[in-house]
């Protein structure tokens, strides 16, 4: 960051006040859970961050957000073709750094996607 987390002004040079580059990407973790016991033969995750999908795997993942603007991340199941369990949230600047992704019980209804407690 930025010398200190009080400083929220970048002078015109485009540098911080301690002299660094203020970051441009950030990093938010993403668990992705599956219900237990749920029919979901093969329907495997993705992410959409900014219209690009990214195919993944169960379990915990670290992406790379814009530090400096609002973030739209979607999850979706897929299976041949076919896409199921739907939830998205956009994260502002400020908004946590983790994400948690829970599976519908059946492939036809929504996910939910929200801040990790």
């Amino acid at each position: 960051m930025c010398g200190t987390e009080s400083e929220v002004e970048v002078p015109e040079c485009g540098l911080c006040f301690d002299g660094t580059v203020p970051p441009t990407t950030r990093r938010v973790s993403i668990d992705l859970r599956k219900r237990p016991l749920a029919p979901y033969f093969g329907l495997r995750p993705t992410i959409v961050i900014e219209g690009r999908a990214q195919p993944t795997q169960w379990g915990v993942g670290t992406w790379q957000l814009p530090a400096d603007r609002d973030t739209e991340v979607r999850v979706f199941l897929y299976r041949f073709g076919v896409t199921s369990g739907r939830a998205s949230i956009t994260l502002k600047p400020t908004d946590a750094a983790a994400l948690r992704y829970r599976a519908p019980w059946f492939p036809f209804l929504r996910g939910a996607l929200s801040p990790s407690p």
